[in-house]
């Protein structure tokens, strides 16, 4: 999934909705805080523009929204495998060897 993050004028321009309306989304839980919105600061809000397009496109399928949840949560750089953790894991036994081997 694509993450993109956008203001408020943007999402208004893509989707038709005020605002105000996204305020109420925000404050009533409709959207959730670290998944369709993020508080940069006190005063700045950007807004996952993928995630609530798809949110206007499954308003009545919230089971298939849930999905697009789990698939953007899973995208995130925090929830990928640190395989270059194994390899030099790997390099590091196998220079031990090497070295006693050597000796």
């Amino acid at each position: 999934m694509d993450i993109h993050f956008c203001s408020k004028i943007t999402l208004s321009q893509k989707i038709g909705l005020s605002n105000s309306t996204f305020k109420k989304y925000r404050l009533s839980g409709v959207w959730l805080e670290g998944i369709h919105w993020q508080r940069l600061n006190t005063r700045s809000v950007r807004y996952n523009l993928p995630l609530i397009l798809d949110w206007v496109a499954n308003r009545n399928a919230p089971e298939v929204h849930q999905r697009a949840i789990e698939n953007y949560l899973r995208s995130l750089p925090s929830n990928q495998k640190k395989s270059g953790q194994v390899n030099l894991k790997q390099k590091f036994a196998t220079s031990k060897i090497t070295k006693k081997g050597g000796e």
